[in-house]
């Protein structure tokens, strides 16, 4: 009952809400020659009575007389002339009408068929229990039981390509790591490890990337995704002819019209264009363009070392944007960059400055707007 007397009390607040400014509307909708109307009619009353008493002469009376009349000839026919003052009296009673009856009826059909006034409160512990199709709700309750029982490898292995979808790189990492501990090796899951180490890296395929693409060949001979980033690395390495061969290779063993060709001979023309051993721009690379003693130095850092190298490629990259805010690649890479460091104020703040730059209901606004999206971040530059 307490239920029923709320929504009645909620829906009567609502109602007045809508009928306050109908109601106004509908007080200013007379037309204001009405009231001219009156007034001259008084006026030449008054008129008899002066004339009467003696008040003033009959010549100045009928002067009076016909200069009120014309007015109130005008008057009469201006109400005549405001017609569609009556339509909009009309219409506003039909608004109103809408908000007393119709609103309500609808908004109680629509609860009667979809809601239930019967249902319990819903508490954190029961929406875990039934997380229907809330994924945020679902990701709660895996790490929820994960921090139960850490030796779940369903768990993570559930969890780790979630973490990798929605930016948060380094606990897909760890989430991929424990699943090849407790699971074993599986293609997707040292796919998806070796993936997660290069993007904390900032692109660079380091040694233990390596060597889980390098086990994911051995179980799936002729993986393209292995192939590729094998390619890559030695690329990185200022190995060109041996890198322009492994290219070649995954040209020659891929379907016609594979989805990752055009990046593939990308990668063979920038190779083809370089004199032997020099490193070709890194296409897809989120810092910008690292040199070759840059690649070879990071491989042996430490990770601070290395994540210091990376941050102050940013730094430069910020720089250039600083610069050159068109360059909408720069911001892309930028605003990834700065969320696989884990830096979300610093993401965010780009985020701003690109839709400064790029507006958001432009086609490239959008892409960042999207990107946004994928990594936790707000429209207006904050964190989710």
């Amino acid at each position: 009952m307490l239920f029923w007397i709320l929504v009645a009390t909620l829906t009567a607040a609502v109602a007045a809400v809508l009928l306050l400014p109908l109601l106004r509307t509908a007080a200013g909708a007379e037309a204001p020659q009405s009231h001219d109307v009156e007034v001259y009619r008084d006026q030449l009353e008054e008129l008899k009575r002066d004339e009467k008493n003696g008040l003033i002469s009959g010549e100045d009376a009928d002067f009076a007389r016909a200069e009120v009349a014309r007015r109130l000839l005008a008057a009469t026919d201006a109400v005549k002339a405001s017609g569609p003052v009556s339509s909009v009296r009309r219409g506003n009673r039909l608004a109103q009408l809408a908000v007393i009856l119709i609103l309500p009826a609808v908004g109680l059909c629509l609860y009667l068929r979809t809601g239930n006034p019967d249902v319990p409160d819903a508490p954190l512990s029961a929406r875990l229990a039934n997380p229907g199709d809330d994924m945020n709700i679902l990701i709660a309750r895996a790490e929820q039981q994960l921090v139960a029982n850490p030796e779940d490898g369903a768990g993570w292995d559930v969890l780790a390509p979630i973490y990798y979808r929605s930016g948060r790189i380094e606990q897909a990492a760890v989430a991929f790591r424990n699943a090849l501990r407790i699971l074993g090796a599986t293609p997707v899951r040292l796919g998806g490890y070796a993936e997660s180490l290069i993007a904390l890296s900032g692109g660079l395929v380091t040694n233990e990337a390596r060597d889980a693409l390098q086990k994911l060949l051995a179980i799936e001979p002729g993986d393209p995704r292995a192939q590729f980033y094998l390619a890559l690395a030695l690329k990185q390495e200022g190995k060109a002819p041996e890198a322009l061969a492994a290219f070649e290779q995954i040209v020659r063993t891929s379907p016609v019209g594979a989805p990752w060709l055009p990046l593939v001979n990308q990668h063979i023309a920038g190779l083809k264009g370089e004199a032997p051993g020099a490193l070709a721009q890194q296409a897809g690379t989120p810092l910008g363009n690292p040199t070759g003693e840059d690649i070879a130095a990071a491989k042996d850092m430490s990770a601070g070392d290395r994540t210091a190298m990376i941050e102050g490629m940013v730094g430069s990259l910020a720089e250039k944007l600083k610069a050159d805010p068109k360059n909408f690649e720069g911001w892309m890479r930028i605003i990834r960059s700065y969320s696989v460091l884990g830096q979300k104020d610093k993401a965010a703040d780009a985020l701003k400055q690109g839709l400064a730059a790029f507006p958001a209901d432009g086609d490239e606004g959008k892409q960042l707007l999207a990107l946004a999206g994928e990594l936790g971040l707000k429209a207006d530059g904050g964190v989710k």
